[in-house]
This record gives C-alpha cells, sequence and structure tokens, in this order.
C-alpha cells in the first residue's frame, strides 16, 4: 500500500514522533472500553444495551465532525487544529473517569469523538509536512502508529480495566495529555495555511453516484464491523461462565488484541497483493461474503469459547483487508480533491457502526443472543448486493490510475479508523 521508503523512517524530528505518539493513543481509543464494557455494566447498574452506547455516542460524534473537519483545519492551521482535538480528548476521557453513571460516560465519549475526529483527521497531513526521507516514509510511520494504536487499545484497556473500569479512562487522558505537551513544544506553526475547503464540500461530494453506492456499502459494512466489535465482549464472557473460565478485563484485552493486530497485519501487508491480483471489486466481496460466514458462524457458535475466540481474530483479518481495500476504493471512485471523499465518505460509514452499536443490546436482549451476529451478518451479505447492484458504476475504481502517496495516506487517516 505505502511507497518504498527513502532512507530509515526512524530518523525523522522531534515533532514528527512527538504528533505519531499522540496518533497511537488516539488510535487506542477504538477498542479501548471494549475489555470494560462488562465491568461497567455490572458496577454501574447498566444493562448491556445501555454500556454499547458508549460507542454509538462516540461513533455518532465522530462521523458527523468529519463532515466540518477539513473545514475547520483549513481556516485554524494544523498546529491549532491539533491542540483543540487534543485538548477535548484529555478532558472528556478524564470526564468518563470520573463519570458516576453510564449516561454521563455515554455523554463523555461523545465529546472524546469530536476531539479524536478533529486530530486525527490533522495528524496525517502534519506528519508528512514535517518527516524527513520523504512523504512515504512519513506514510509508513502513519500506518505503523494506525496499527499499534488499534493493536494495543484493547490490551492496554483490559490491563488498566483489570485494576478498575476507570483506569482506561484516566491512562488515555494522562497519555493524551503528555502528547498535548510534546505538540506545544516541539511542533513549529506552519507558515502557510491550506486553501479553504467550503463548508458544503462534503455534503456536495455525495451527490457522485460511485462514492454514494462506496458510502452505502460501508455503512452495512460497518454494521458487521461494530456488531462483533460492540457486542463481543458479552457473549465471551457468558461463554467463559458456561465453562467456568473467568473472562475479565485482562482476558477480553487479550482476544481483542489479537483481533486488533490481525486487523493492522491483514490492513497492511495482505490486502495490498490481494488487490494488485484480483482487483479492488473482487477483494471486496470475496471479502465480505467471508466475513458474512464469520458472523455466521459466531452466531451458531455464541455459546462456546473456543469459537467466540477464533471469530473474533478471524473478524479481524476479514476487516483490515476490507478497510483499506475500500478506502483506496473511495480515492479512484471520483474526481474530487481526496481529502474531501474521504471524509465525506467517513462522516456516512461511521453511523453504521453507530446504529450496529445501539442495536446490540437489545437484540440479544428481547431475541435471542445470536441475534446481533444474523443481523450483522445480514448487513454484510446487503453490502455485497450494493456492490453487485453498482458494479458498473464502480467500474473506475479497478483501473490502475497512479496513487498519490499523500492523498491515500490521507484516506487511511480518515477511513480506517
Amino acid at each position: 500500500m505505502s511507497a518504498p521508503t527513502q532512507g530509515s523512517i526512524l530518523q525523522q524530528p522531534t515533532s514528527v514522533w512527538a504528533v505519531a505518539f499522540a496518533a497511537v493513543i488516539a488510535f487506542m481509543g477504538i477498542g479501548l472500553v471494549d475489555p470494560i464494557l462488562p465491568a461497567i455494566s455490572a458496577q454501574l447498574d447498566a444493562t448491556p444495551s445501555q454500556a454499547m452506547l458508549l460507542f454509538t455516542s462516540y461513533l455518532v460524534i465522530t462521523g458527523l465532525a468529519m463532515f466540518f473537519t477539513s473545514w475547520a483545519s483549513s481556516r485554524w492551521g494544523a498546529k491549532l487544529t491539533l491542540i483543540i482535538g487534543l485538548v477535548l480528548i484529555v478532558a472528556f476521557a478524564a470526564a468518563a473517569g470520573s463519570a458516576g453513571s453510564v449516561d454521563q460516560i455515554i455523554g463523555f465519549r461523545a465529546g472524546w469523538g469530536l476531539g479524536n475526529a478533529l486530530f486525527i483527521s490533522t495528524a496525517l497531513a502534519t506528519i508528512v509536512g514535517a518527516a524527513s526521507g520523504g512523504v512515504a516514509s512519513a506514510i509508513i510511520l502513519y500506518e505503523a502508529a494506525l496499527g499499534l494504536g488499534i493493536a494495543t487499545g484493547p490490551l492496554l484497556g483490559g490491563f488498566l480495566g483489570g485494576i478498575s473500569w476507570r483506569g482506561p479512562f484516566f491512562g488515555t487522558a494522562g497519555l493524551m495529555a503528555i502528547g498535548l505537551i510534546l505538540i506545544l513544544v516541539l511542533l513549529p506553526k506552519p507558515h502557510t495555511r491550506p486553501d479553504p475547503v467550503p463548508l458544503s464540500a462534503t455534503v456536495k461530494a455525495l451527490r457522485h453516484p460511485s462514492l454514494m453506492a462506496l458510502a452505502v456499502t460501508a455503512i452495512f459494512y460497518n454494521y458487521g464491523f461494530f456488531s462483533l466489535l460492540a457486542y463481543s465482549p458479552f457473549p465471551l464472557e457468558a461463554a467463559g461462565r458456561a465453562v467456568g473460565v473467568e473472562i475479565g478485563a485482562h482476558e477480553l484485552g487479550l482476544v481483542f488484541f489479537g483481533w486488533g493486530l490481525a486487523l493492522a497485519i491483514t490492513s497492511v501487508f495482505v490486502a495490498p497483493p490481494l488487490i494488485m491480483k484480483w482487483g479492488r471489486i473482487r477483494v471486496l466481496m470475496g471479502t465480505l461474503v467471508v466475513l458474512a460466514l464469520a458472523l455466521g458462524m459466531l452466531a451458531v457458535g455464541v455459546g462456546s469459547l473456543v469459537v467466540m475466540i477464533i471469530g473474533v481474530v478471524v473478524g479481524g483479518l476479514l476487516f483490515g483487508v476490507l478497510n483499506t481495500t475500500l478506502t483506496e476504493a473511495v480515492m479512484e471512485a471520483t474526481d474530487l480533491p481526496r481529502s474531501v471523499a474521504s471524509s465525506t465518505y467517513s462522516g456516512v460509514r461511521f453511523l453504521g457502526g453507530a446504529v450496529a452499536a445501539a442495536a446490540a443490546g437489545p437484540l440479544a436482549e428481547h431475541v435471542g443472543a445470536a441475534t446481533p451476529y444474523w443481523v450483522g451478518c445480514g448487513a454484510v451479505l446487503a453490502a455485497f448486493l450494493v456492490l453487485v447492484a453498482t458494479r458498473s458504476a464502480l467500474a473506475v475504481i479497478d483501473q490502475r490510475a497512479e496513487e498519490a502517496p499523500m492523498d491515500e495516506a490521507m484516506a487511511v487517516a480518515t477511513g480506517d479508523c
């Protein structure tokens, strides 16, 4: 996916390392709460449905904010946008750790999502602008930060969550505060600002049929993604209890570390050769079918601890391929500025995840433990059918156009998180 490097990516200015460190922590926030959802549910007298709303509020605000972050950063400048995003994350993560009810945490996670959207949408451009060794080295460094954050978020959440459910929130706030100080001290203010982006640019982008088709595909796919990510801690805990194995925050952290590591590996090392061999449309269609089967396997084996663990990790492998392929497809689908196309796509796709996190709990409570996975399976098959129906309009995504490394990396920043 990335072009070859020129020199070592480790030979970077301190300002680049400051932003990269903060990026790792920002991406940790995606899976950080997974290991502590059962603990929050038990200790705050909340239902699983209420606990999973921590994902919903975060994703709704992140998605909506993505429509406006390019407009904001083009006017505020990169450094100020990063600082505002980090301040919001620190404040709302600490507030979540101090909360006395699950409703308060849900609200604070929404503010966290706003900060994350501002930070993520700006961090990559900052790294590319300041990195030595060329754009390719900067992209690899950023992808490494993304993968490290996604993989270690559940692990840190499990470790700190084993002490207290408040631990992951305070830990994130502390680490992000360090990142904020580093950026304040080490990142110079840029001499120029990018051309202003119109406020309406991202909304108008949805008029393009190919981008709309991919966005609808991503809504259904992300429903399946978060059916697994947000809901799985609860059936994992129940499956362990059934065989006399305690599945607490530590154990959930290890399982979802495997999920995140699998996702990071396939997104960087597996998806690109598959795309080169079969093309983006075939990779998307084939992987969606396999993902539907994996979700069906989780539904059938929802009471088996072994099936649950294997299914979660296999899901991570498939998610990595789909994230990268969908992101590249969005970049090739239109002649729009790619930062606008990726922001629009990201803003829409997060809404599918928000709906899944909100629906999974009630479905499990009122219909059955396997139901969220069956519905997720159906959503993934719906994504497949959207691709089938719009395949002629999407033919452009398989054209071997030369990709601009900076634009592809911007897509990773806003589309793969």
